[in-house]
């Protein structure tokens, strides 16, 4: 895990409640940095819009005893697992939230640079297929973090 610790960019997500990684979703969150901490945990880093104004939060993601398996506790109880990566170029991570008995699945794809080829934008697609998610369950954010955008 330690080839994923460093600055990514959020580049895609997907997910089966679209209006949680929306333009004013909860979940639309807009990856920094990972680093690690103790245990083989991994704290993300992330950025989002909050009444408008930027935002910035670190979560803690717990290790389980499965590999690339991590919980953690933010708008709900969440596992996140590790389903892809080269860690020189992107990784796509899956997260399922419970939040007042209701599920969520949400899909990410991250990347080193800010912009990815159509051919991983093409193979996230197809990962989201294998949790039921269609083209109109997924939301570009390339070069969408509006906290970039204001420093530009």
């Amino acid at each position: 895990m330690a080839k994923l610790l460093g600055a990514w960019y959020s580049i895609s997500m997907a997910s089966d409640d679209v209006k949680r990684i929306g333009e004013h979703g909860d979940l639309r969150v807009f990856i920094q940095n990972i680093k690690s901490v103790n245990n083989g945990s991994l704290e993300f880093f992330f950025r989002f819009l909050l009444q408008g104004e930027c935002a910035d939060v670190a979560v803690v993601c717990e290790k389980t005893e499965k590999e690339g398996e991590y919980t953690l506790v933010y708008e709900g109880d969440n596992r996140v697992l590790l389903l892809e990566t080269d860690y020189n170029l992107y990784s796509t991570f899956y997260l399922r939230n419970v939040r007042n008995g209701t599920e969520t699945q949400v899909l990410a794809l991250y990347g080193r640079i800010a912009e990815l080829t159509p051919s991983f934008l093409g193979r996230f697609e197809r990962i989201c297929r294998k949790y039921r998610l269609g083209q109109q369950n997924i939301i570009n954010l390339s070069r969408q973090d509006p906290c970039l955008l204001d420093k530009r």
